[in-house]
């Protein structure tokens, strides 16, 4: 069973690859926690639990860490592991995501890292990839994915993470800060080329935009996943003046795909 967030797809990309290549049932955490009113899951003999989510300021996705405290399990698996995707480094998300499983008397076994395309501009000096770079980091994606397959599928313990210097300032005073002051979206705005089109409502995995006189309107429970930005066929929507000029991407739109 693998459990999976992505905001622009480079996670579901890795989590869908990996449920076809293990044979394993696929579920969205975000769809989880919409419909279902009880989180409880039970794991049958030998199987094995996996969580696939996007790296965001150094540490888990927010939305993955609220599902794991929601969540029941009436079995334990035999395996648990994690494959995050990041654009460069990690910091401490694997023992972030440690402590929360324990909470729940979990023990973490794999613990993987892909890099992936970057999606983040919302900061000066934050840029997409070049289309060379994309490119070069899908490639690898697609040569480490069967190595994770196979090491899941052994259930080795497994460290295998691209940390990056200072992670724990990165993912604890950084990250507190960066969630507390430039988590918002109040600087999203809609541009006059909106063709109220309803695709940044469509794409939004938590629901936070709804379109109110055919023009998208922010319902302030955003992590700045990015999807809305980068999904848009016009390039409509900015985040203030920091995305300006900057591109899009997400995973299919690039040529390769």
């Amino acid at each position: 069973m693998i459990f999976y967030y992505s905001g622009c797809g480079n996670s579901r990309f890795v989590a869908e690859t990996m449920a076809q290549k293990m044979n394993e049932k696929l579920i969205f955490i975000p769809t989880e926690l919409k419909e279902k009113k009880d989180l409880v899951y039970t794991f049958s003999k030998d199987e094995s639990l996996g969580f696939v989510f996007p790296v965001y300021a150094w540490a888990p996705a927010p939305i993955v860490l609220d599902f794991i405290a929601k969540m029941q399990l009436n079995t334990l698996p035999s395996y648990t592991y994690m494959v995050c995707t990041a654009g460069d480094e990690v910091g401490q998300t694997a023992e972030i995501l440690t402590d929360a499983l324990k909470q729940k008397g979990i023990n973490l076994q794999g613990k993987y890292s892909v890099l992936m395309p970057e999606t983040y501009i919302n900061l000066p000096g934050f840029h997409l990839d070049t289309p060379d770079k994309e490119c070069k980091k899908i490639d690898a994606a697609r040569e480490r994915i069967p190595q994770i397959v196979e090491s899941v599928m052994g259930r080795r313990y497994a460290h295998e993470l691209t940390v990056g210097s200072l992670p724990w300032i990165k993912s604890h005073p950084i990250n507190t800060l960066f969630r507390s002051i430039l988590i918002s979206d109040k600087p999203f705005k809609t541009l006059d080329n909106c063709i109220s089109c309803g695709v940044c409502q469509e794409v939004c995995p938590i629901d936070n935009i709804t379109l109110v006189n055919g023009r998208p309107q922010w319902q302030h429970h955003c992590f700045c996943c990015m999807a809305c930005y980068h999904h848009c066929p016009q390039n409509a929507i900015q985040y203030g003046k920091q995305t300006v000029g900057k591109g899009q991407y997400f995973f299919g739109h690039n040529k390769q795909e």
